[in-house]
């Protein structure tokens, strides 16, 4: 099993950055548009269509078609994990019908002020078997273009154009 890890700095609240992450439109937002992604469908936990909110137990088809070549991929997701605590959240969703044999992204938030530290790990196995394990390491500059690419989306969204929060003044600091 091999694994991927990137994180960035917002310069937003945990809460805005959270919310952002937590709905089909966050999702199409921060996704590259050479992934031409679509959402196909988004079921809640209890069964509803859309939900506003994508908690545990939340079901999301889409597809996919990277640089408008070759047929469309689908990918089906469910919310493992949703958690919430006091200056840290995270969710994790897992791919359960896709192009790989594994896939476990779990999305971490921290609070430090009024900035946000996003970490993104993703555990994956390709497809292909022994043969797809050996292949693991070419994957790394896909999912580096990828997130750097969601990472800069985020950024985009939630801050200012002067690198300061949409909602907040931006207070230093880190998290130690």
């Amino acid at each position: 099993m091999d694994s991927y890890e990137r994180e960035v700095w917002i310069a937003a609240p945990l809460e805005d950055v959270w919310a952002f992450h937590s709905s089909t439109d966050g999702l199409e937002t921060l996704t590259p548009a050479w992934m031409d992604l679509r959402v196909e469908a988004a079921i809640g936990p209890e069964g509803e269509r859309d939900p506003t909110v994508l908690e545990s137990g939340s079901e999301i088809d889409l597809s996919m078609r990277p640089f408008g070549r070759g047929p469309r991929q689908h990918w089906r997701s469910l919310i493992t994990a949703r958690e919430r605590t006091d200056g840290v959240a995270y969710f994790r969703d897992e791919m359960v019908d896709g192009p790989f044999d594994h896939w476990l992204h779990t999305h971490t938030f921290y609070a430090d002020g009024e900035q946000t530290l996003l970490r993104d790990r993703v555990e994956y196995a390709l497809p292909f078997g022994a043969l797809g394990g050996t292949l693991g390491p070419f994957a790394r500059p896909g999912f580096e273009a990828m997130f750097r690419a969601r990472h800069a989306a985020t950024k985009a969204a939630l801050e200012g154009d002067d690198g300061t929060s949409r909602s907040r003044p931006v207070e230093p600091g880190r998290l130690e």
